[in-house]
């Protein structure tokens, strides 16, 4: 099973996974975001229906108000950790379907987002499963074309859809083709190289397993 989001590379992974297993469930999870309402709950219909994946439909925004009100009891929440609400609670619904289905969780962040860490942890970087872990979004793309996915989907700017008018590439400073260069070659302006660096440096935390201690690592003796 997936979240079917209505962006691209939910629709790869749907894809794929129908391909892979005819008992594939997508599900879809607006909250609070209008364009969740709109144009994504849209495109994630036609992506169901022109592939035959079954879809299910959960509107997370009244859980996403109930847990601001509580939170915003006990600290002021700032905007990031706001919009970090959303894909934790998607991933949430995910699992709670998966856990009582017997089902594993498709992931659907591609090698881009993964580089710049452009994802939210524990939210989208929580899966069983990821068929697009080592594909750029340039080739997302071509597989898209390929595989003959909604034109309206092949076409929309790429947005996880937290807030209003977010776009990746904007919100990132950098397109996803100067991103892809950098990756393959290397190759990038000095302005772009300073964003993508900038970003990779930072989210480091993201890409490693969560730090742990054990005796062996306080005596000062190298695991074998």
């Amino acid at each position: 099973m997936f979240g079917n989001s209505g962006g691209k590379d939910s629709a790869l992974v749907g894809i794929l996974c129908k391909a892979a297993c005819d008992d594939t469930v997508g599900i879809i999870m607006p909250c609070a975001s209008k364009r969740n309402f709109g144009v994504d709950l849209d495109d994630g219909n036609e992506l169901a229906a022109q592939y035959g994946i079954e879809t299910r439909t959960v509107d997370l925004t009244p859980v996403r108000e109930a847990a601001e009100r509580a939170i915003s009891g006990v600290t002021d929440i700032t905007p990031a950790s706001l919009a970090n609400i959303a894909p934790r609670l998607r991933m949430t619904t995910l699992y709670t379907v998966a856990g009582s289905e017997n089902r594993l969780v498709a992931g659907t962040g591609n090698r881009s987002e993964a580089y710049m860490g452009y994802f939210t942890k524990w939210g989208d970087g929580a899966y069983d499963i990821n068929p697009i872990a080592d594909l750029t979004v340039t080739e997302i793309y071509e597989f898209l074309a390929f595989l003959n996915a909604p034109m309206s989907i092949r076409t929309k700017a790429p947005s996880a859809g937290l807030f209003e008018g977010q776009t990746d590439e904007q919100e990132m400073g950098v397109t996803y083709a100067a991103i892809d260069k950098y990756i393959l070659t290397g190759e990038a302006t000095d302005a772009d190289r300073a964003v993508i660096e900038r970003f990779h440096a930072r989210s480091e935390h993201k890409r490693r397993p969560a730090a742990t201690y054990t005796e062996r690592e306080a005596s000062g003796r190298a695991e074998p």
